[in-house]
């Protein structure tokens, strides 16, 4: 399923930046804060950051902290969307700053949009990716076993949306455990390694770039 928002003629194609070593979690917050500020004040064009964080779990705006289960590593509360979540190396982060009014202000579209990116990114591996309705991220199944492989979590700023996506390339699973992952205890975590597709991080970064091309372009 495709949802792709309706672009406004005037919009300019998105910048990329890739960091080469694991960005401090507030760092990498302040720095989406100001590409966000550069969007709404002065134009600038919208980003794809793709980075990773050293370990450290995140708690969206509908965390329980009943869900946090044994907290080894830094604990950051954040404005997105979600539950608490797990990042650390190995795994690919997408931060994305959007301006939402040039593709029709629509956040759910919007949300859709980056599922579809990582369902494309994900299918040049020949792994398929789907959506499963009351679960939020991207979902595997394999030999009758669901387990999640990417996840969703958007903030929006006057209309700049920030945050954005994060995919299992090759984490350290084990590191899920301190953690009820989107506060869903039913279905496990996975990674593409996990699943026998042993490739670097940068060609997952090489999928993401033509996927968004044929969904956000």
């Amino acid at each position: 399923m495709q949802c792709s928002l309706k672009t406004d003629p005037r919009y300019t194609p998105a910048d990329w930046l890739t960091a080469p070593s694991p960005v401090a979690y507030d760092q990498a917050v302040g720095f989406m804060e100001e590409r966000v500020r550069l969007i709404r004040e002065q134009g600038a064009n919208d980003l794809v950051w793709l980075l990773e964080h050293p370990p450290l779990y995140t708690a969206g705006t509908s965390a329980n902290a009943k869900d946090l289960l044994n907290p080894a590593f830094p604990v950051y509360q954040t404005g997105r969307g979600g539950q608490y979540t797990y990042h650390g190396p190995g795994q690919r982060i997408g931060y994305v700053m959007v301006e939402l009014q040039k593709r029709g202000s629509d956040l759910r579209r919007y949300i859709c949009d980056l599922e579809e990116w990582m369902i494309g990114a994900l299918k040049e591996f020949d792994v398929t990716g789907e959506r499963r309705a009351g679960r939020i991220g991207i979902w595997i199944k394999t030999k009758n076993v669901e387990a999640k492989i990417a996840a969703v979590g958007v903030r929006v700023r006057k209309w700049v949306t920030y945050h954005g996506v994060s995919i299992n390339v090759n984490p350290d699973l084990s590191h899920y455990n301190g953690i009820v992952p989107c506060g869903i205890k039913d279905y496990g975590v996975t990674s593409l390694h996990d699943l026998g597709v042993k490739i670097p991080l940068s060609a997952l970064d090489e999928a993401l770039r033509k996927s968004w091309k044929e969904i956000f372009a």
